[in-house]
């Protein structure tokens, strides 16, 4: 019973820090510094650079903590970017029932092919559906994640990736063993910066 208590309030206190909304205006050096090192580590990935160079804008989340006991969650927190410049802080929120066991820390990076996507993000209500999946970039792997199913293959080549409903989207593992892999329901909150 004591153990039953624990997970229930771990579950509650983990819902209660999903749902809370962006606390400041203006995001803190080390949520730059953060960003900046996400970014310079996707860059080294070849099949990434012909989506900086095309997208209207991007945003990255330098560490997704997600993890769960059949009700799981996700959170981090990003910068969101139209050309180069900074435009907004956002807040990647997930929650999901079902087979999620585990832990894991993972970077992703969104890339948005075109104004009205990227508006739809900057709206605040935008959300992955069921079709959302992720290119997985490794080292020496390539491996593809998305709501269909996994599959991987060693070697050099990278799995292509593609535009889904105007959103390309890349995650690249920190740590931490997940039995679920899914995007879909991935909800966001977006502050615009004062710049």
């Amino acid at each position: 019973m004591r153990a039953l208590v624990r997970i229930a309030s771990s579950v509650v206190i983990l819902l209660a820090s999903v749902f809370a909304p962006l606390s400041h205006a203006e995001p803190d050096a080390e949520l730059f510094a953060d960003t900046r090192a996400a970014l310079a580590n996707f860059h080294r990935f070849e099949q990434v650079k012909p989506f900086f160079e095309k997208a209207y804008g991007y945003a990255v989340f330098p560490s997704v903590g997600k993890g769960g006991f059949w009700i799981g969650g996700a959170y981090g927190n990003g910068l969101v970017y139209q050309g180069n410049q900074t435009v907004a802080e956002a807040e990647l929120i997930q929650v999901s029932v079902g087979l999620t066991f585990g832990g894991q820390a993972f970077s992703e990076i969104l890339f948005f092919e075109d104004k009205e996507t990227f508006d739809s993000f900057m709206s605040g209500s935008f959300e992955l559906g069921a079709q959302a999946s992720a290119t997985a970039l490794t080292e020496g792997a390539a491996a593809h994640v998305g709501t269909t199913g996994t599959s991987a293959s060693a070697g050099s080549a990278q799995s292509k990736a593609y535009y889904i409903n105007g959103t390309a989207i890349f995650t690249q593992a920190k740590g931490g063993l997940m039995i679920e892999a899914a995007l879909a329901g991935q909800k966001f909150n977006i502050e615009p910066l004062g710049n």
